[in-house]
């Protein structure tokens, strides 16, 4: 099965993967996709984490952190997968690099989002990638999603300009929906880019090996901006900060499993059901309500992420009445 991955860093892991890429079985889609809606959940979780910290942490600290707590569960689950340490044997390091290259741009831009705007704007931003990387994946890993993910995809984005049409209302943008859309926008290019290269080496490389190298690497260039000025946390910023990090592992770990089993073009609806639980943990932390033209939003984004599964349990059970006939 995609993304099993072997004792043997991941020799049989890359021999399987082609095959499902070009032939992805049901079972196979169907565990992409309950990986891929566990990593978004979690992945809401860290940002609330993140917005949390930004109140006095510089975004160079919290890179550190959320990078280097995200380490343990890593190393954890690859003891736990025996792989550990002959999964962190790399057959691309150029391409952890341009991961690591596009993966850590888009941290610190939906970082820098997340700073300046309420957590499900900055969200609802980070769901411009999937529309992005519905063509991406077909343009640079050739593969061919049928018409149900790709207008999936586009009815969750016109779910997304709903939830964003209430912060563009009134005579003029303040300064800092400026620079967190900005932000929002930057990130969503930079995370489509990076989870193509995340599909593309999934064909040699273990979920984990990703995963391991990506948080090594951005703790690394958290670091480098220890001389600009870091606070010393303590009580909540400390949690927030190592809360970030073990969430962020785990994100990215099912994250990365998901990427291995399914293709990234019928994973990508299923991002926008992260946009519930970003709208409730607004409401109940942060005591921000969404508009009705929010809500609206909301509702469309999860149709379209329910599309999917359901479009394939009809066609199955059509193909095997006219297996029958």
């Amino acid at each position: 099965m995609p993304g099993q991955m072997p004792d043997s860093a991941a020799g049989s892991h890359a021999e399987s993967a082609p095959e499902a890429s070009s032939r992805p079985s049901t079972s196979g889609n169907r565990a992409g996709i309950a990986l891929r809606l566990v990593s978004a959940g979690l992945f809401v979780v860290m940002s609330l984490f993140v917005r949390l910290a930004s109140v006095e942490a510089p975004v160079g600290q919290i890179v550190f952190f959320r990078s280097a707590f995200a380490l343990p569960p890593i190393i954890a689950y690859l003891m736990w997968r025996r792989q550990f340490p002959s999964a962190l044997k790399t057959r691309q390091p150029v391409g952890h690099l341009k991961r690591n290259l596009f993966g850590g741009a888009a941290m610190v831009l939906s970082f820098v989002s997340l700073a300046y705007l309420p957590l499900a704007l900055a969200t609802a931003l980070g769901f411009l990638a999937p529309l992005i990387s519905v063509p991406a994946a077909m343009l640079f890993l050739r593969e061919r999603p049928g018409a149900v993910p790709v207008w999936a995809a586009l009815v969750g984005f016109a779910g997304v300009v709903l939830m964003l049409a209430p912060a563009f209302d009134g005579p003029r943008l303040d300064h800092d929906t400026i620079i967190g859309v900005a932000a929002g926008l930057a990130m969503a290019v930079a995370t489509a880019a990076g989870r193509v290269q995340i599909k593309t080496l999934t064909a040699t490389e273990a979920p984990g090996t990703i995963a391991f190298y990506f948080a090594l690497l951005c703790a690394l260039g958290g670091l480098t901006s220890l001389p600009f000025g870091w606070i010393a946390p303590a009580g909540s910023s400390l949690a927030y900060l190592i809360g970030a990090g073990i969430t962020g592992g785990l994100a990215h770990i099912t994250m990365t499993e998901a990427m291995a089993r399914a293709p990234v073009s019928t994973q990508a609806p299923f991002d926008y059901t992260a946009m519930l639980w970003a709208l409730i943990l607004d409401a109940a932390i942060f005591g921000l309500l969404p508009s009705p033209v929010s809500l609206v939003g909301a509702f469309v984004i999860a149709a379209s992420a329910l599309v999917v599964p359901l479009s394939g349990r009809i066609t199955g059970r059509l193909e095997a009445v006219r297996a029958v006939r």
